[in-house]
């Protein structure tokens, strides 16, 4: 009986090696990493940002792959948050073997998984975090981090400057979330470059994150002369806003960021509601480029819906890192480092960039325009 119970369970500890030496060495396979929020407070983002990754690595796959080479990925839910982010990046990284990891969307969560990514020398990427301190702090240029998506700072600048030149604005009026340091950021630059460009912000008024009903700060700003009204914010207290500010009968320009770029928005607001509103984008289903145009088509043929502004972040972020792959010439993680620090001219879905010295995108903002609830214009304003 004792020899038998002995040869179980060396029997069994071989296949175990065995299962993990070919979990760990399949040659024929490439492995990249998603680490995105399913559910939670920002599912809606980390959703479309996954749609859009799966539908560039079918696509890859389905062209063979890279030098035969089959992308497998593996998915893994944060659920929203930061700490499981960065336990899941660690898992990717260390357990999974992956050379790369896509995700988190929002900056906060994304940011957590840095120091794992600097401690494993393996890349993390982001379509969509755009705080400025993402890829650099104080100790310079965070050497394994990327984004694809253009910073909170430019948008802030772009939005500012939309008003001055495409609206004639003089006059403009900001209310806030001031304990978000998104809305924080973008508040600051279109500030100061509204005013450096000649116009005058008459009135900053603040919110906590949460509220739902915003009246009584309508009610104030009424009293001001202004042309345009921005909110740089999510769509979840913007759509509760704008609805009560048009219910006010505040019938100005409203400006946005690309955390506009919801269906929750017009859910919130309204149609009747969504008229002169504009916000800055990565992307526009209205854009004509041939390439746009077979990626919404794809998409639809997938999903049978419309992508979003996450979902072409997410194709694009999936599909520049396949191309750092193949510059790269191998799958060795710091190899792939370089690559895509070396990136140049990268023609993506949400446009062309290339690579700062920071690990930044040089790309122009897109600015949508909502006409009753429905986007219904886009033009590319340059970096």
């Amino acid at each position: 009986m004792k020899k038998t119970l002995a040869i179980i369970l060396i029997l069994t500890l071989t296949m175990t090696i065995m299962a993990g030496c070919g979990a760990s060495q399949n040659e024929n396979e490439i492995r990249i990493g998603i680490n995105y929020e399913l559910t939670g407070d920002v599912a809606s983002y980390g959703q479309a940002s996954v749609e859009g990754i799966e539908l560039a690595l079918e696509e890859v796959n389905n062209a063979g792959g890279i030098n035969g080479k089959t992308i497998r990925w593996i998915k893994y839910d944060n659920k929203s948050d930061k700490s499981q982010a960065t336990t899941l990046a660690t898992k990717l990284m260390t357990q999974d073997k992956v050379i790369a990891v896509l995700g988190p969307a929002t900056s906060g969560a994304f940011k957590a998984t840095i120091p794992e990514a600097m401690k494993n020398k393996i890349v993390v990427a982001s379509g969509s975090a755009t705080d400025d301190s993402v890829t650099i702090d104080d100790n310079g240029v965070k050497e394994y981090a990327f984004r694809i998506c253009f910073t909170d700072s430019y948008q802030g600048t772009a939005m500012a400057n939309f008003a001055l030149n495409n609206l004639s604005a003089t006059k403009a009026v900001v209310i806030l979330d001031n304990s978000s340091d998104y809305a924080k950021g973008l508040a600051t630059n279109f500030t100061s470059t509204f005013e450096a460009g000649g116009g005058k912000v008459v009135a900053t008024e603040a919110f906590v994150s949460g509220d739902t009903d915003f009246n009584a700060i309508i009610t104030k700003i009424k009293g001001e002369s202004f042309d345009v009204v921005f909110i740089p914010g999510y769509y979840n207290e913007a759509g509760l806003i704008i609805k009560q500010a048009r219910n006010q009968g505040i019938d100005a320009p409203i400006l946005g960021p690309d955390g506009f770029g919801a269906p929750e928005l017009t859910e919130l607001a309204g149609a009747d509601a969504l008229n002169d509103v504009y916000f800055s984008s990565h992307f526009s289903s209205l854009d004509k480029d041939p390439s746009v145009m077979g990626f919404i088509e794809s998409y639809k043929a997938k999903y049978g819906k419309e992508p979003d502004q996450f979902a072409a972040l997410g194709y694009d972020l999936a599909m520049f890192v396949i191309d750092g792959i193949k510059r790269a010439g191998s799958e060795d993680p710091v190899a792939l480092k370089d690559a895509l620090a070396q990136t140049k001219d990268f023609k993506g879905i949400t446009g062309s960039f290339s690579m700062d010295e920071n690990h930044n995108p040089v790309k122009a903002v897109v600015v949508v325009g909502i006409e009753n609830g429905v986007h219904a214009t886009s033009q590319r304003v340059e970096q």
